[in-house]
Protein backbone atom coordinates (compact mmCIF):
# COMPACT_ATOMS: atom_id res chain seq x y z
CA UNK A 1 0.00 0.00 0.00
CA UNK A 2 1.38 3.42 -0.96
CA UNK A 3 1.88 6.17 1.60
CA UNK A 4 -0.76 8.25 -0.17
CA UNK A 5 -3.30 5.43 -0.06
CA UNK A 6 -2.51 4.76 3.58
CA UNK A 7 -3.01 8.42 4.43
CA UNK A 8 -6.28 8.54 2.52
CA UNK A 9 -7.66 5.46 4.24
CA UNK A 10 -6.74 6.85 7.63
CA UNK A 11 -8.35 10.22 6.91
CA UNK A 12 -11.44 8.69 5.32
CA UNK A 13 -11.86 6.48 8.37
CA UNK A 14 -11.63 9.51 10.62
CA UNK A 15 -14.21 11.39 8.58
CA UNK A 16 -16.46 8.39 8.25
CA UNK A 17 -16.46 7.64 11.93
CA UNK A 18 -17.33 11.20 12.88
CA UNK A 19 -17.87 14.63 11.54
CA UNK A 20 -16.71 15.99 14.89
CA UNK A 21 -16.69 19.76 14.88
CA UNK A 22 -14.16 21.71 16.93
CA UNK A 23 -15.04 25.38 17.20
CA UNK A 24 -12.16 27.57 18.20
CA UNK A 25 -9.94 25.28 19.35
CA UNK A 26 -23.24 -1.21 33.86
CA UNK A 27 -23.25 -4.48 32.14
CA UNK A 28 -25.91 -5.11 29.53
CA UNK A 29 -29.11 -6.87 30.54
CA UNK A 30 -29.28 -8.63 27.19
CA UNK A 31 -25.94 -8.61 25.40
CA UNK A 32 -23.59 -11.51 25.97
CA UNK A 33 -19.82 -11.08 26.01
CA UNK A 34 -18.35 -11.24 22.53
CA UNK A 35 -16.77 -14.62 23.15
CA UNK A 36 -20.17 -16.20 23.83
CA UNK A 37 -21.94 -15.11 20.64
CA UNK A 38 -22.56 -18.54 19.24
CA UNK A 39 -25.09 -21.17 18.18
CA UNK A 40 -27.90 -18.81 17.17
CA UNK A 41 -30.78 -19.94 15.01
CA UNK A 42 -30.19 -18.47 11.57
CA UNK A 43 -32.97 -16.74 9.64
CA UNK A 44 -34.31 -18.52 6.57
CA UNK A 45 -34.75 -16.49 3.39
CA UNK A 46 -38.24 -15.23 2.80
CA UNK A 47 -40.23 -13.09 0.42
CA UNK A 48 -41.02 -9.48 1.28
CA UNK A 49 -44.69 -10.19 0.60
CA UNK A 50 -44.71 -12.62 3.55
CA UNK A 51 -44.35 -9.64 5.89
CA UNK A 52 -47.86 -8.19 6.27
CA UNK A 53 -47.79 -5.25 8.68
CA UNK A 54 -50.06 -5.89 11.65
CA UNK A 55 -52.51 -3.47 13.21
CA UNK A 56 -50.49 -3.63 16.43
CA UNK A 57 -47.37 -2.49 14.58
CA UNK A 58 -49.26 0.44 13.11
CA UNK A 59 -50.57 1.25 16.61
CA UNK A 60 -47.01 1.24 17.99
CA UNK A 61 -45.95 3.58 15.19
CA UNK A 62 -48.80 6.00 15.88
CA UNK A 63 -47.92 6.05 19.57
CA UNK A 64 -44.19 6.52 18.94
CA UNK A 65 -44.44 9.21 16.27
CA UNK A 66 -47.63 11.06 17.21
CA UNK A 67 -48.39 10.11 20.82
CA UNK A 68 -51.71 8.69 19.59
CA UNK A 69 -53.50 5.74 21.19
CA UNK A 70 -56.96 5.13 19.79
CA UNK A 71 -59.79 4.27 22.22
CA UNK A 72 -61.75 1.07 21.65
CA UNK A 73 -64.82 3.10 20.71
CA UNK A 74 -63.94 5.75 18.15
CA UNK A 75 -66.33 8.60 17.40
CA UNK A 76 -66.52 10.21 13.98
CA UNK A 77 -65.27 13.51 15.35
CA UNK A 78 -62.30 11.92 17.11
CA UNK A 79 -61.36 10.10 13.92
CA UNK A 80 -61.63 13.35 11.94
CA UNK A 81 -59.29 15.13 14.35
CA UNK A 82 -56.77 12.29 14.37
CA UNK A 83 -56.48 11.83 10.60
CA UNK A 84 -56.29 15.56 9.90
CA UNK A 85 -53.41 15.87 12.37
CA UNK A 86 -51.59 12.74 11.22
CA UNK A 87 -51.81 13.61 7.54
CA UNK A 88 -51.21 17.32 8.17
CA UNK A 89 -54.17 18.36 6.04
CA UNK A 90 -54.50 22.02 5.17
CA UNK A 91 -57.08 23.85 7.30
CA UNK A 92 -60.15 25.30 5.68
CA UNK A 93 -59.46 28.76 4.23
CA UNK A 94 -63.12 29.76 4.37
CA UNK A 95 -66.02 28.89 6.69
CA UNK A 96 -67.85 25.61 6.15
CA UNK A 97 -71.46 25.36 7.27
CA UNK A 98 -72.58 22.07 8.80
CA UNK A 99 -76.15 21.24 9.77
CA UNK A 100 -75.09 19.82 13.12
CA UNK A 101 -71.71 21.35 13.96
CA UNK A 102 -70.83 24.92 14.87
CA UNK A 103 -67.46 26.61 14.98
CA UNK A 104 -67.12 26.18 18.76
CA UNK A 105 -67.05 22.39 18.48
CA UNK A 106 -63.65 20.72 19.06
CA UNK A 107 -64.35 18.76 15.88
CA UNK A 108 -65.24 21.69 13.63
CA UNK A 109 -61.78 22.53 12.27
CA UNK A 110 -61.04 18.91 11.38
CA UNK A 111 -64.43 18.38 9.75
CA UNK A 112 -64.04 21.63 7.80
CA UNK A 113 -60.57 20.61 6.59
CA UNK A 114 -61.91 17.25 5.40
CA UNK A 115 -64.86 18.93 3.70
CA UNK A 116 -62.72 21.50 1.91
CA UNK A 117 -60.28 18.82 0.74
CA UNK A 118 -63.14 16.86 -0.81
CA UNK A 119 -62.91 14.05 1.73
CA UNK A 120 -66.18 14.69 3.54
CA UNK A 121 -69.01 15.42 1.12
CA UNK A 122 -71.97 15.63 3.49
CA UNK A 123 -73.06 18.81 5.27
CA UNK A 124 -73.92 16.65 8.27
CA UNK A 125 -70.79 15.77 10.25
CA UNK A 126 -72.51 13.59 12.87
CA UNK A 127 -69.31 14.06 14.87
CA UNK A 128 -70.49 12.63 18.19
CA UNK A 129 -71.75 9.37 16.69
CA UNK A 130 -69.70 6.20 16.76
CA UNK A 131 -67.76 5.72 13.54
CA UNK A 132 -69.03 2.82 11.42
CA UNK A 133 -66.54 0.40 9.91
CA UNK A 134 -67.85 0.95 6.38
CA UNK A 135 -67.48 4.73 6.71
CA UNK A 136 -63.99 4.36 8.18
CA UNK A 137 -62.91 2.35 5.13
CA UNK A 138 -64.46 4.92 2.78
CA UNK A 139 -62.74 7.85 4.48
CA UNK A 140 -59.41 6.01 4.60
CA UNK A 141 -59.60 5.34 0.85
CA UNK A 142 -60.24 9.02 0.14
CA UNK A 143 -57.48 10.11 2.51
CA UNK A 144 -55.07 7.73 0.78
CA UNK A 145 -55.79 9.45 -2.54
CA UNK A 146 -57.60 6.62 -4.33
CA UNK A 147 -61.14 7.94 -4.74
CA UNK A 148 -60.68 8.61 -8.48
CA UNK A 149 -59.61 5.00 -8.94
CA UNK A 150 -62.71 3.85 -7.06
CA UNK A 151 -65.02 5.81 -9.32
CA UNK A 152 -63.68 4.03 -12.42
CA UNK A 153 -65.34 0.82 -11.17
CA UNK A 154 -68.54 -0.24 -12.84
CA UNK A 155 -71.19 -1.39 -10.40
CA UNK A 156 -70.74 -4.98 -11.58
CA UNK A 157 -66.97 -4.85 -11.06
CA UNK A 158 -67.41 -3.33 -7.61
CA UNK A 159 -69.98 -5.93 -6.56
CA UNK A 160 -67.67 -8.75 -7.64
CA UNK A 161 -64.82 -7.33 -5.53
CA UNK A 162 -66.94 -6.96 -2.39
CA UNK A 163 -68.92 -10.18 -2.72
CA UNK A 164 -67.17 -11.76 0.28
CA UNK A 165 -68.07 -8.94 2.67
CA UNK A 166 -70.79 -9.86 5.23
CA UNK A 167 -73.12 -7.15 4.01
CA UNK A 168 -76.05 -7.09 1.58
CA UNK A 169 -75.16 -5.42 -1.69
CA UNK A 170 -78.68 -4.02 -1.94
CA UNK A 171 -78.06 -1.97 1.23
CA UNK A 172 -75.17 -0.07 -0.37
CA UNK A 173 -75.26 2.74 -2.89
CA UNK A 174 -72.97 2.68 -5.91
CA UNK A 175 -70.34 5.02 -4.44
CA UNK A 176 -70.01 2.94 -1.28
CA UNK A 177 -69.62 -0.22 -3.37
CA UNK A 178 -66.93 1.44 -5.48
CA UNK A 179 -64.97 2.69 -2.49
CA UNK A 180 -65.12 -0.63 -0.64
CA UNK A 181 -64.05 -2.46 -3.81
CA UNK A 182 -61.08 -0.17 -4.38
CA UNK A 183 -60.09 -0.53 -0.72
CA UNK A 184 -60.00 -4.30 -1.15
CA UNK A 185 -58.13 -4.27 -4.46
CA UNK A 186 -55.48 -1.78 -3.27
CA UNK A 187 -54.86 -3.77 -0.08
CA UNK A 188 -56.21 -1.06 2.17
CA UNK A 189 -58.77 -3.56 3.50
CA UNK A 190 -57.18 -7.03 3.90
CA UNK A 191 -59.28 -10.20 3.73
CA UNK A 192 -58.62 -10.88 7.41
CA UNK A 193 -60.77 -7.83 8.24
CA UNK A 194 -63.72 -8.61 5.95
CA UNK A 195 -65.74 -9.96 8.89
CA UNK A 196 -65.64 -6.53 10.55
CA UNK A 197 -67.43 -4.85 7.64
CA UNK A 198 -70.90 -5.87 8.82
CA UNK A 199 -74.07 -3.73 8.56
CA UNK A 200 -73.85 -0.81 11.01
CA UNK A 201 -70.85 -2.39 12.76
CA UNK A 202 -68.75 0.22 14.62
CA UNK A 203 -65.10 0.45 13.71
CA UNK A 204 -62.84 -1.27 16.23
CA UNK A 205 -59.60 0.29 17.42
CA UNK A 206 -57.86 -2.64 15.70
CA UNK A 207 -59.38 -1.80 12.31
CA UNK A 208 -58.97 1.96 12.82
CA UNK A 209 -55.25 1.55 13.53
CA UNK A 210 -54.89 -0.62 10.44
CA UNK A 211 -56.71 1.83 8.18
CA UNK A 212 -54.75 4.83 9.43
CA UNK A 213 -51.48 2.92 9.14
CA UNK A 214 -52.19 1.74 5.61
CA UNK A 215 -53.25 5.24 4.63
CA UNK A 216 -49.88 6.53 5.83
CA UNK A 217 -48.18 3.79 3.78
CA UNK A 218 -50.07 4.74 0.62
CA UNK A 219 -49.24 8.42 1.21
CA UNK A 220 -45.54 7.67 1.71
CA UNK A 221 -45.69 8.84 5.32
CA UNK A 222 -45.01 5.54 7.10
CA UNK A 223 -41.66 3.82 7.50
CA UNK A 224 -39.24 3.69 4.57
CA UNK A 225 -37.17 0.55 4.04
CA UNK A 226 -35.72 -1.72 1.38
CA UNK A 227 -36.95 -4.88 3.06
CA UNK A 228 -35.98 -7.23 5.85
CA UNK A 229 -32.70 -8.88 6.84
CA UNK A 230 -34.28 -12.25 6.02
CA UNK A 231 -35.59 -11.32 2.57
CA UNK A 232 -34.20 -13.37 -0.30
CA UNK A 233 -33.58 -10.23 -2.38
CA UNK A 234 -32.21 -7.92 0.31
CA UNK A 235 -28.61 -8.19 -0.95
CA UNK A 236 -29.64 -7.10 -4.46
CA UNK A 237 -31.71 -4.22 -3.12
CA UNK A 238 -28.90 -3.06 -0.85
CA UNK A 239 -26.32 -3.23 -3.64
CA UNK A 240 -28.63 -1.38 -6.04
CA UNK A 241 -29.24 1.33 -3.45
CA UNK A 242 -25.51 1.74 -2.88
CA UNK A 243 -24.65 1.89 -6.57
CA UNK A 244 -27.48 4.35 -7.16
CA UNK A 245 -26.29 6.73 -4.45
CA UNK A 246 -24.15 9.76 -5.26
CA UNK A 247 -22.14 12.45 -3.52
CA UNK A 248 -24.75 14.66 -1.83
CA UNK A 249 -24.60 18.36 -2.66
CA UNK A 250 -26.57 21.40 -1.58
CA UNK A 251 -25.07 24.79 -2.39
CA UNK A 252 -26.91 26.84 0.22
CA UNK A 253 -26.18 24.43 3.07
CA UNK A 254 -22.59 23.79 2.03
CA UNK A 255 -21.85 27.50 1.81
CA UNK A 256 -22.22 27.55 5.59
CA UNK A 257 -20.49 24.31 6.54
CA UNK A 258 -17.70 24.53 3.96
CA UNK A 259 -16.85 28.07 5.07
CA UNK A 260 -16.58 26.82 8.64
CA UNK A 261 -14.33 24.03 7.39
CA UNK A 262 -12.09 26.38 5.39
CA UNK A 263 -11.72 28.75 8.36
CA UNK A 264 -10.69 25.90 10.65
CA UNK A 265 -13.74 26.36 12.85
CA UNK A 266 -14.77 22.78 12.24
CA UNK A 267 -12.94 19.62 11.21
CA UNK A 268 -15.70 17.98 9.19
CA UNK A 269 -19.37 17.22 8.76
CA UNK A 270 -21.81 14.72 7.24
CA UNK A 271 -24.46 15.51 4.64
CA UNK A 272 -27.67 13.50 4.39
CA UNK A 273 -30.95 13.63 2.47
CA UNK A 274 -34.05 13.46 4.66
CA UNK A 275 -36.10 11.75 1.96
CA UNK A 276 -34.20 8.55 2.80
CA UNK A 277 -34.88 8.75 6.55
CA UNK A 278 -36.34 5.46 7.78
CA UNK A 279 -38.97 6.88 10.14
CA UNK A 280 -38.57 3.73 12.26
CA UNK A 281 -39.82 3.36 15.83
CA UNK A 282 -36.94 4.76 17.89
CA UNK A 283 -37.06 2.18 20.69
CA UNK A 284 -36.37 -0.55 18.10
CA UNK A 285 -34.04 1.38 15.82
CA UNK A 286 -30.25 1.39 15.45
CA UNK A 287 -28.21 3.26 12.83
CA UNK A 288 -24.92 1.79 11.57
CA UNK A 289 -22.49 3.88 9.53
CA UNK A 290 -19.79 2.74 7.08
CA UNK A 291 -18.42 3.33 3.59
CA UNK A 292 -17.81 -0.14 2.10
CA UNK A 293 -20.61 -1.99 0.25
CA UNK A 294 -19.24 -5.49 0.84
CA UNK A 295 -19.11 -4.75 4.56
CA UNK A 296 -22.82 -3.90 4.47
CA UNK A 297 -23.67 -7.10 2.60
CA UNK A 298 -21.64 -9.18 5.05
CA UNK A 299 -23.32 -7.38 7.96
CA UNK A 300 -26.72 -8.51 6.67
CA UNK A 301 -25.41 -12.07 6.42
CA UNK A 302 -23.99 -11.82 9.95
CA UNK A 303 -27.32 -10.70 11.39
CA UNK A 304 -29.10 -13.53 9.58
CA UNK A 305 -26.62 -16.07 10.94
CA UNK A 306 -27.21 -14.70 14.45
CA UNK A 307 -30.99 -14.97 14.12
CA UNK A 308 -31.67 -11.23 14.18
CA UNK A 309 -34.53 -10.08 11.96
CA UNK A 310 -34.94 -6.38 11.22
CA UNK A 311 -36.19 -3.93 8.66
CA UNK A 312 -33.36 -2.44 6.58
CA UNK A 313 -33.12 1.08 5.17
CA UNK A 314 -30.18 2.42 3.16
CA UNK A 315 -29.46 6.11 3.80
CA UNK A 316 -26.83 7.76 1.55
CA UNK A 317 -24.33 9.95 3.36
CA UNK A 318 -21.44 12.20 2.37
CA UNK A 319 -18.57 13.01 4.74
CA UNK A 320 -16.56 16.18 4.21
CA UNK A 321 -13.13 16.96 5.68
CA UNK A 322 -9.93 18.85 4.90
CA UNK A 323 -7.36 16.91 2.85
CA UNK A 324 -3.93 18.48 3.46
CA UNK A 325 -1.80 19.33 0.41
CA UNK A 326 1.29 17.66 1.96
CA UNK A 327 -0.46 14.31 1.63
CA UNK A 328 0.00 14.54 -2.13
CA UNK A 329 -2.44 14.89 -4.98
CA UNK A 330 -5.86 13.58 -3.93
CA UNK A 331 -6.40 11.81 -7.24
CA UNK A 332 -9.70 10.89 -8.86
CA UNK A 333 -12.30 8.33 -7.73
CA UNK A 334 -16.01 7.62 -7.99
CA UNK A 335 -15.95 7.27 -4.18
CA UNK A 336 -15.03 10.90 -3.49
CA UNK A 337 -14.74 14.37 -4.98
CA UNK A 338 -12.31 17.13 -4.03
CA UNK A 339 -12.28 20.93 -4.22
CA UNK A 340 -9.11 22.94 -3.69
CA UNK A 341 -9.37 25.87 -1.29
CA UNK A 342 -7.40 29.10 -1.01
CA UNK A 343 -4.58 27.78 1.20
CA UNK A 344 -3.77 24.95 -1.20
CA UNK A 345 -5.51 22.26 0.84
CA UNK A 346 -8.60 20.46 -0.39
CA UNK A 347 -12.06 19.71 0.89
CA UNK A 348 -12.83 16.09 0.17
CA UNK A 349 -16.39 14.77 -0.08
CA UNK A 350 -16.50 11.02 0.48
CA UNK A 351 -19.39 8.71 -0.43
CA UNK A 352 -20.65 6.75 2.59
CA UNK A 353 -23.90 5.41 4.02
CA UNK A 354 -25.92 4.75 7.13
CA UNK A 355 -28.03 1.62 7.43
CA UNK A 356 -31.03 1.94 9.72
CA UNK A 357 -32.31 -1.24 11.33
CA UNK A 358 -35.64 -1.68 13.09
CA UNK A 359 -35.52 -4.87 15.15
CA UNK A 360 -38.53 -6.95 16.09
CA UNK A 361 -37.94 -6.49 19.81
CA UNK A 362 -35.78 -4.43 22.13
CA UNK A 363 -33.72 -7.45 23.21
CA UNK A 364 -32.58 -7.94 19.61
CA UNK A 365 -31.52 -4.32 19.40
CA UNK A 366 -29.49 -4.81 22.59
CA UNK A 367 -27.79 -7.93 21.16
CA UNK A 368 -26.41 -5.97 18.22
CA UNK A 369 -23.60 -4.51 20.33
CA UNK A 370 -22.13 -7.88 21.32
CA UNK A 371 -22.33 -9.16 17.74
CA UNK A 372 -20.49 -6.15 16.29
CA UNK A 373 -17.90 -6.27 19.08
CA UNK A 374 -17.18 -9.90 18.25
CA UNK A 375 -17.22 -9.81 14.44
CA UNK A 376 -16.94 -6.22 13.15
CA UNK A 377 -14.66 -4.43 15.64
CA UNK A 378 -10.99 -4.36 14.70
CA UNK A 379 -8.58 -4.72 17.63
CA UNK A 380 -5.29 -5.45 15.84
CA UNK A 381 -3.75 -5.32 12.38
CA UNK A 382 -4.47 -8.30 10.10
CA UNK A 383 -7.02 -9.62 12.59
CA UNK A 384 -8.86 -12.71 11.40
CA UNK A 385 -12.50 -13.59 11.95
CA UNK A 386 -13.92 -10.15 11.18
CA UNK A 387 -16.17 -8.76 8.48
CA UNK A 388 -14.32 -7.21 5.56
CA UNK A 389 -13.18 -3.61 6.14
CA UNK A 390 -14.11 -3.65 9.83
CA UNK A 391 -13.23 -0.43 11.64
CA UNK A 392 -11.19 0.12 14.78
CA UNK A 393 -14.02 2.30 16.05
CA UNK A 394 -17.29 1.12 14.48
CA UNK A 395 -20.11 3.64 14.52
CA UNK A 396 -23.66 2.74 15.51
CA UNK A 397 -26.14 4.59 17.65
CA UNK A 398 -29.64 4.84 19.11
CA UNK A 399 -31.90 7.74 20.03
CA UNK A 400 -33.09 5.78 23.07
CA UNK A 401 -30.87 4.70 26.00
CA UNK A 402 -29.01 1.38 25.86
CA UNK A 403 -26.81 -0.37 28.40
CA UNK A 404 -23.11 -0.32 27.49
CA UNK A 405 -23.53 2.74 25.26
CA UNK A 406 -22.37 6.30 25.91
CA UNK A 407 -24.34 9.52 25.52
CA UNK A 408 -23.13 12.11 23.00
CA UNK A 409 -24.70 14.99 21.04
CA UNK A 410 -25.72 15.54 17.45
CA UNK A 411 -25.52 19.10 16.11
CA UNK A 412 -27.63 19.46 12.99
CA UNK A 413 -28.44 22.12 10.40
CA UNK A 414 -31.35 21.39 8.06
CA UNK A 415 -32.28 23.45 5.01
CA UNK A 416 -35.11 21.89 3.05
CA UNK A 417 -34.62 18.17 2.50
CA UNK A 418 -30.85 18.20 3.14
CA UNK A 419 -29.05 18.44 6.46
CA UNK A 420 -25.51 18.65 7.76
CA UNK A 421 -24.71 17.05 11.08
CA UNK A 422 -21.86 16.60 13.51
CA UNK A 423 -21.46 14.27 16.46
CA UNK A 424 -19.67 15.70 19.47
CA UNK A 425 -19.12 15.07 23.14
CA UNK A 426 -21.93 16.70 25.11
CA UNK A 427 -19.61 19.27 26.64
CA UNK A 428 -18.36 20.27 23.17
CA UNK A 429 -21.79 20.87 21.66
CA UNK A 430 -21.88 24.59 22.43
CA UNK A 431 -18.52 25.12 20.76
CA UNK A 432 -19.79 23.23 17.73
CA UNK A 433 -22.87 25.42 17.48
CA UNK A 434 -20.79 28.57 18.00
CA UNK A 435 -18.57 27.50 15.10
CA UNK A 436 -21.46 27.40 12.68
CA UNK A 437 -22.97 30.61 14.00
CA UNK A 438 -19.63 32.36 13.56
CA UNK A 439 -20.13 31.83 9.82
CA UNK A 440 -23.86 32.53 9.73
CA UNK A 441 -25.38 34.03 12.89
CA UNK A 442 -28.89 33.36 11.57
CA UNK A 443 -28.42 29.63 11.11
CA UNK A 444 -30.62 27.35 13.21
CA UNK A 445 -28.53 24.54 14.73
CA UNK A 446 -30.57 21.78 16.34
CA UNK A 447 -28.87 19.70 19.01
CA UNK A 448 -30.01 16.57 20.80
CA UNK A 449 -28.40 13.79 22.81
CA UNK A 450 -28.28 10.14 21.78
CA UNK A 451 -26.37 6.93 22.61
CA UNK A 452 -23.41 5.49 20.71
CA UNK A 453 -21.13 2.46 21.07
CA UNK A 454 -18.20 2.80 23.47
CA UNK A 455 -15.38 2.52 20.87
CA UNK A 456 -16.82 5.47 18.95
CA UNK A 457 -17.29 7.44 22.18
CA UNK A 458 -13.65 6.73 23.02
CA UNK A 459 -12.68 8.02 19.58
CA UNK A 460 -14.51 11.30 20.20
CA UNK A 461 -12.89 11.52 23.62
CA UNK A 462 -9.39 10.91 22.28
CA UNK A 463 -9.03 7.70 24.29
CA UNK A 464 -7.29 4.45 23.24
CA UNK A 465 -9.17 2.00 21.05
Amino acid sequence: MSIRTSVRNRVLLTAALSATLLAYAQPSAFASPATTVNSPTAITSQSVSAKEISSSEYAAFLKDKFGLTLPENVSRGEFFVDVVRLLDLSPADKPVTFNDLNTSSPYYNAAAALHQNGLLSSDTANASAQLKAVNAVQLALRLAGFKELAYTYSEAKAEKAIAKLPIKLSSLNKQTKQELAAAIDTGLLPASYFNQIAPNAPVSADLANLLIGKTLVLKGQYKHYLGYVGDSDIYTKLADAYHGSVIIKDDKLQTIVDTALEQGLVTGYNLKDSQYDSNFIESLKLVYGHSDLQHALQLIGLLRSEGLEAKVQFEPKTSAFVYLKEWGEPGVSDQYEVRQISNGNYIEYAKEYDISFEFEKAADKQRFNAIISAYAKKNEENQLGLLVSSWWQPLYYSLTPLADYKEITNNKIQLGRYYAQSFSLKEQSKATIDGFKHVDPSVNVQSYDFWTDIPFFNYLNGEPL
